[in-house]
């Protein structure tokens, strides 16, 4: 165990696996596309916008590539990050996307890094993923019982890798729409007795939200944990008629500052032992969306440790098995929401990370 271990905080960061071309993102965005001709593409909307973003040590990577996947690894555990948790894309009848890196990752066991799946149940509309207007492009389905049997076998073999993070010595999986489910307690039935058939000790099921009026009607369904993520606080609550008019009639991005928002990225509910609070570096969703887009503007390390410092304060008083939290994200760059060194921080944010668990969280 290293020294950063010792504060006995586990750090998970999302991460995505967009950065190797595929036939069908070939068909609606021309061929090569990948996350990058996003993040490339960017133009800065206002004087002193951070845009295009540059990556700096890893380059413009391609996930296919295992030195690339292996540097990532080094470099998250270099800073603290105990694994990641790769976006995980079944839309039901068997069909899946973007599965390449993490299934050479699953096959080759190498990295030898900390690993464990969230299920990203959503449609892909034009808007999200890639400025095309609102057009479904692939839309996320819930067949039924032997769907759900056959999307089980279909990740049983990660369950079963000695890397899966697990709770409770249970494998996590992490739902991110859990609301889009329609029938979540009998899916998580179903898994949980499949999983104990297969020799596993159930599922720690989490449900990833940004509504925290539902917090306990999930763990009431049977979730295990509820991981929050309050970007959308910001929008619901801070919206102002200004803002409104800029974006109406200037074709302005919608703007906040990092500054005004990272206060309420955290709250009371991250002290519940069932709740896993997440820790946000940025966000700027115009590479993908363009002036559509919203932006969390002026985020720096300086104000990102006060960020990181109040989580872990929310957490410090838990059971050491709670003491979890999920990092938004690892390589999200068409979000502007990454840990990887860039052109203008370089280590900073990771360099940040991990003088914050450093600190005994118990003093």
């Amino acid at each position: 165990m290293n020294e950063i271990n010792n504060t006995k905080v586990r750090v998970i960061a999302f991460y995505l696996p967009q950065f190797h071309p595929i036939p069908e993102n070939d068909e609606w965005w021309g061929k090569g596309f990948t996350e990058w001709t996003n993040v490339g593409k960017a133009k800065s909307l206002y004087k002193g916008h951070y845009q295009p973003r540059v990556p700096a040590d890893l380059g413009y990577y391609d996930l296919r590539v295992p030195e690339t996947r292996q540097a990532q690894a080094d470099m998250a555990r270099e800073y603290g990050i105990e694994g990641f948790c790769y976006w995980h894309y079944w839309f039901g009848n068997g069909k899946r996307l973007l599965e390449r890196p993490f299934n050479e990752v699953l096959a080759s066991g190498e990295p030898d890094f900390p690993f464990c799946l969230a299920w990203a149940n959503t449609s892909w509309s034009g808007f999200d993923y890639g400025v095309n207007g609102r057009n479904t492009l692939i839309r996320q389905e819930y067949p039924g019982n032997e769907d759900y049997e056959k999307h089980f076998y279909e990740v049983l073999p990660a369950f079963l890798d000695q890397r899966y993070i697990k709770f409770d010595d249970r494998p996590i999986f992490n739902i991110f729409s859990p609301h889009e489910l329609p029938d979540s307690k009998n899916f998580m039935d179903l898994w949980q007795n499949l999983s104990i058939k297969n020799g596993l000790s159930g599922i720690h099921f989490i449900a990833h939200t940004n509504q925290l009026e539902n917090i306990q009607n999930y763990l009431d369904e049977g979730y295990d944990s509820v991981n929050i993520i309050r970007l959308a606080h910001i929008i619901k609550y801070h919206r102002s008629f200004l803002t409104k008019v800029k974006q109406k009639i200037f074709n302005q991005p919608l703007l906040y500052k990092y500054e005004a928002a990272m206060k309420y990225f955290s709250g009371t509910e991250d002290y519940r032992n069932e709740v896993i609070p997440t820790i946000i570096p940025n966000w700027d969703h115009t590479p993908r969306t363009g002036r559509k887009g919203y932006i969390l503007d002026g985020s720096t390390p300086e104000l990102f440790k006060q960020h990181v410092t109040q989580v872990l304060h929310s957490i410090a008083n838990k059971p050491e098995e709670k003491r979890i939290v999920f990092l938004k994200s690892w390589n999200e760059w068409a979000e502007g929401n990454y840990m990887e060194p860039d052109i203008k921080f370089g280590h900073a944010y990771l360099e940040t990370l991990r003088d914050c668990l450093l600190i005994n969280i118990d003093n």
